[in-house]
C-alpha cells in the first residue's frame, strides 16, 4: 500500500456538504477539546461487498480490491498524528469499528443466483472483518448494523449472520428478544445499534417499508436499564437517513408506507431519546458524508442532536471511498474524516474536524 497522499479532498459534494455545518472547520488543539479520557473507533457503511454475477462463488474484483485495502488502511492507522488542518493529536488504540450496514450487495434480491451471491458476500465480509479482531484481517472488534442491501424485510441471511455473530461479540451485554439489537459499553460511553431503521410505533399499524424488527422498543428499554439518569454520553446507529422523513404528521398510510423509514417512526425515535445525553446519532446509506444537528424537523436549525452520515466505505462501484475516526469522552466529540481517491491504494486526512458538545434532545 501507498504512502498515505496528504492533499486537499476533491471529492463529490464536499462543498456542498461543509459549507451548511453548524460546527465544522473547527481546528482546536487536541487537548483542548477533550477534558477527559477519550474513546476511539472508527465509523464505515456501505462495503457492498458483491459477488461476481458469472461465477457467484468469487468475489467480484472491484469489491474484493477496495474492501481489502480499506481493512489495510484501518490496520495502519493507530498512533499515527493527525495533521494540523485535521485537528492534530495522533490517533488513538482504536476500541473497535462500528460498520452502519450495507454490508453486502445483494440481499435484496431474489432467486437463486442471488442467493448464492449472497453466501459468497457474507463470507467474505466475515473473512475480512472478522469479528473480535481476531479472527479476520481487521485487528479490531466489529460491530455492524444491517441495511437495505442486507435485509430490507429483516428475514434474510445477513439478520441471520448478525443474531448469531451477537452472541460471541465482544463486550455486548444487550441483546433484543430477536436477537438482532445490541447495545455495549466502551468506558464510560453507551453504544447502540438499531439496525436498517428505529421503530415501530405502537400506535400505528400500517405496514413497514423496511422492517424495523422491534428497535423503537428496544432503544428505549436500553436507554432506560443501561442509561438512566446517569448522564452517560450515548451513541446510537442505524442504516437509514432520517432528515428527509422527519415530516409534518400525520401522513397518508400510501405515502409513508412507500418511505424508507416512516414518519411516525422517526419521530417515535427523537422522542426516545429526549432527556439522554446523545453524543452522536450514526448513519449511511446515503453514500455522503453528511454533519448536521437534528432537532427532529426536516430543517436544519443548528440545534438538537450531533449527526453524522459516513459516506460509502468500500463500495465497488467507486475509488472514492471514506470513513470517520471519533474520539469520544464524557461531554465532547471529536470527528475527523479519512479519504481515498483510488480505492484506498493511497489515502489523507479530509483538512477540517468537526467538534461538538453532547446534548440532550428537545421534543418538538
Amino acid at each position: 500500500m501507498k504512502a498515505p497522499m496528504i492533499t486537499k479532498p476533491n471529492r463529490r459534494k464536499f462543498l456542498a456538504t461543509s459549507a451548511t455545518m453548524p460546527f465544522a472547520g473547527i481546528n482546536l488543539a487536541h487537548a483542548a477539546i477533550l477534558k477527559d479520557e477519550p474513546v476511539g473507533f472508527f465509523l464505515i457503511g456501505d462495503t457492498h461487498f458483491l459477488a461476481d454475477k458469472e461465477n457467484p462463488t468469487k468475489l467480484d474484483l472491484r469489491s474484493t480490491s477496495n474492501t481489502s485495502n480499506i481493512v489495510a488502511t484501518l490496520n495502519k492507522l493507530g498512533g499515527t498524528a493527525i495533521p494540523t488542518e485535521a485537528g492534530g493529536g495522533k490517533v488513538l488504540s482504536p476500541k473497535g469499528l462500528i460498520h452502519a450496514g450495507d454490508v453486502i450487495d445483494t440481499g435484496d434480491k431474489n432467486g437463486p443466483l442471488s442467493e448464492k451471491m449472497q453466501v459468497t458476500e457474507w463470507n467474505a465480509f466475515s473473512e475480512t472483518f472478522g469479528l473480535t479482531g481476531k479472527e479476520g484481517k481487521l485487528k479490531m472488534p466489529v460491530y455492524e448494523v444491517h441495511g437495505n442491501h442486507d435485509s430490507p424485510n429483516g428475514q434474510g441471511m445477513a439478520v441471520k449472520k448478525i443474531i448469531e455473530r451477537n452472541k460471541n461479540r465482544a463486550g455486548v451485554n444487550n441483546i433484543s428478544p430477536i436477537g438482532v439489537h445490541y447495545s455495549w459499553d466502551w468506558e464510560k460511553v453507551h453504544f447502540i445499534n438499531l439496525g436498517i431503521v428505529v421503530g415501530q410505533v405502537a400506535t400505528v399499524a400500517r405496514k413497514r417499508r423496511y422492517n424495523p424488527l422491534g428497535s423503537l422498543e428496544f432503544l428505549a428499554n436500553d436507554l432506560k436499564e443501561k442509561v438512566g439518569d446517569s448522564g452517560r454520553p450515548v451513541v446510537i446507529t442505524h442504516h437509514v437517513d432520517m432528515q428527509r422523513y422527519s415530516q409534518p404528521l400525520p401522513v397518508e398510510d400510501k405515502k409513508a408506507m412507500s418511505m424508507e423509514w416512516d414518519p411516525e417512526d422517526v419521530q417515535g425515535f427523537y422522542k426516545a431519546i429526549e432527556g439522554y445525553n446523545i453524543a452522536a446519532v450514526l448513519y449511511g446509506h446515503t453514500h455522503a458524508r453528511n454533519v448536521y444537528r437534528w432537532d427532529g424537523t426536516p430543517k436544519r436549525s443548528g440545534k438538537g442532536v450531533p449527526v453524522f452520515n459516513v459516506d460509502n466505505g468500500a463500495h465497488f462501484a467507486s475509488k472514492e471511498q471514506a470513513f470517520f475516526y471519533f474520539e469520544v469522552s464524557s461531554n465532547q466529540c471529536l470527528v475527523r474524516e479519512y479519504f481515498t481517491k483510488d480505492g484506498w491504494e493511497s489515502g489523507a486526512w479530509t483538512p477540517q474536524s468537526w467538534a461538538t458538545n453532547h446534548t440532550k434532545a428537545k421534543t418538538v
